[in-house]
């Protein structure tokens, strides 16, 4: 079987992802699979093996097989991203906290985290704070809700309470809460 490489220098295979080296990113690669390893060949050369994972959406990695500034994000943690984000705000913070706290494992929301303090240089840091504050009393938790906030202006509109709902016209059927007493 071959796949392309992708862009994240991953082959899809077997509802998984298995690196190889970030350099043949685009090229096509085959893919060999035995019930417990996945060998990846490029131009006849095995380029990467693995041990096979038998669950599923699982990115299976292999450290040397990042580009050096992405093996730099390894060491990166959750509170350094938070940290960048309180720089924003208190509300883009506690975005942020709230998007690694929803994976699985924290680095999974790196990349959506940066993506979401890099917003504050395309809109501003104010509108991210307050897009940010809008998102959490929402519950629009994520990258794309906060962006979408931003892109429609929702950021400058207020977050006035929703109007009272509307009380029963009087009527001789109904029974007010003192009948109850």
């Amino acid at each position: 079987m071959q796949a392309r490489v992708n862009i994240d220098y991953h082959v899809a295979f077997d509802d998984n992802w298995y690196s190889v080296p970030y350099m043949l990113t685009g090229e096509m690669v085959d893919i060999h699979a035995t019930p417990t390893t996945v060998e990846l060949f490029h131009r006849g050369k095995r380029v990467a093996s693995h041990v096979r994972h038998r669950g599923r959406y699982k990115a299976v990695t292999q450290k040397d097989h990042r580009p050096r500034s992405h093996q730099e994000h390894l060491d990166w943690t959750p509170s350094r991203i938070v940290n960048w984000a309180a720089k924003i705000g208190t509300h883009t913070a506690h975005m942020v906290e709230q998007i690694l706290a929803e994976r699985r494992h924290p680095q999974m929301g790196y990349r959506s985290c940066l993506g979401l303090i890099r917003l504050a240089t395309k809109y501003s840091p104010a509108r991210l704070e307050a897009a940010s504050e809008r998102a959490l009393i929402t519950g629009a938790i994520g990258y794309q809700r906060l962006k979408s906030i931003l892109k429609t202006g929702l950021d400058a509109q207020s977050l006035a309470p929703p109007p009272p709902a509307p009380s029963s016209p009087p009527h001789e059927n109904l029974r007010g809460p003192e009948y109850f007493q």
